[in-house]
């Protein structure tokens, strides 16, 4: 009964110790090791954008993978401020700032666009010397004035715990895309799944924004505006007979109807919203890349080898030199290969120093 009770206690004490341990890890602040290295990694980053940026103070904010304020919001605002990135934009980020709570970045300078050092000095006084600016009353909409950049607040709970570079994009990943190697690429990766392949297949949807159609189609051949009673419109004209010929009709932002005219004739149109509930559908996709584990791009990657496409390795015998022994087999890519020097004697090693009691005669 005793060795009952003690296992159980073992077993119970063992249980605990695990959250306790991991607990222990959670509390852990970042330290200024780990804060420079996040400076290194993330100062001048070119990264592509996710999400519209509003131009001015009110940028984005991400915790707990919640990208805050809502596309809706966001569009308002940046009627009214103006357009500091859009997905697929090619962005630069100009500045990490380390709040109590939070990391601040930057990108296209900034929210603010900071006065020069030179900027606050005069020139006055015997012998034209400089004197800074600071001596009178400070003008504080001449001190700052608008920059054309934003930023994202990555936001914790109590601090900012113990985190790596890539721990920093991973947490990012709503709002920045670090791995896409194109604008292209980026956009699609920033679109949900129905977009995304309609991007891919080159093929317009009723509900599409103008960049979406874009990046689609291209830029449309021909376009026109005009009136349907009260109701004013842009069209987009792709193609020329005798090919088929389509006409995406904007209504504001948005693709509001779509015609085709077959080569027979035939007369396709769609008017039915075929792309959803964008707004919702992008953030919960932003949701779900935040959550997502980070890939290791190191241990999917395969190694390099000469090989072509579809091509097996051949088996080859290695012999032990010293009992004339079959040792293994082994793949090619895998066996120690010594340079053959010439004129070095084959029976040894080939080191290509001269053999021993002297040079040769």
């Amino acid at each position: 009964m005793r060795r009952r009770v003690l296992i159980a206690m073992l077993a119970l004490l063992s249980m605990m110790t695990v959250p306790l341990a991991a607990d222990d890890k959670s509390k852990q602040k970042l330290s200024d090791d780990q804060r420079r290295a996040i400076l290194r990694a993330m100062m001048a980053e070119s990264v592509f954008v996710h999400r519209v940026f509003p131009m001015g103070q009110a940028g984005l904010r991400i915790e707990n993978g919640i990208v805050t304020p809502s596309e809706a919001e966001v569009r308002q605002m940046v009627a009214q401020t103006g357009t500091a990135a859009k997905p697929g934009d090619r962005a630069k980020i100009t500045n990490v700032r380390f709040l109590s709570k939070g990391i601040v970045f930057e990108i296209n300078g900034g929210p603010v666009k900071k006065k020069k050092w030179y900027d606050r000095l005069e020139v006055g006084g015997l012998g034209g010397s400089a004197t800074t600016a600071g001596s009178g009353p400070v003008d504080e909409s001449k001190l700052y004035s608008n920059s054309q950049g934003s930023f994202v607040l990555l936001q914790f709970k109590d601090h900012i715990p113990a985190l790596e570079p890539d721990q920093v994009k991973a947490l990012l990943e709503p709002a920045f895309d670090f791995k896409a190697k194109s604008v292209a690429e980026a956009y699609e990766r920033a679109m949900p799944p129905k977009i995304a392949d309609a991007i891919k297949t080159h093929r317009a949807l009723v509900g599409m924004d103008r960049d979406m159609v874009t990046y689609a189609k291209g830029r449309p051949p021909r376009r026109y505006r005009d009136r349907d009673g009260d109701t004013e419109y842009e069209e987009w004209i792709y193609g020329q007979p005798p090919e088929p010929v389509e006409f995406i009709r904007f209504v504001g932002e948005r693709v509001a109807r779509i015609e085709v005219m077959q080569v027979d004739g035939e007369k396709v149109v769609r008017t039915a919203n075929e792309v959803g509930d964008l707004a919702g559908e992008m953030s919960a996709m932003a949701k779900d890349n935040a959550q997502k584990p980070a890939e290791d791009d190191a241990a999917t990657r395969s190694a390099p080898s000469l090989l072509r496409p579809g091509e097996a390795p051949e088996k080859v015998t290695r012999v032990s030199p010293i009992n004339n022994q079959v040792d293994k087999q082994l793949p090619p890519s895998t066996m120690p290969q010594q340079p053959s020097i010439p004129g070095a004697d084959q029976q040894g090693p080939s080191t290509g120093a001269p053999p021993m009691g002297g040079p040769p005669h």
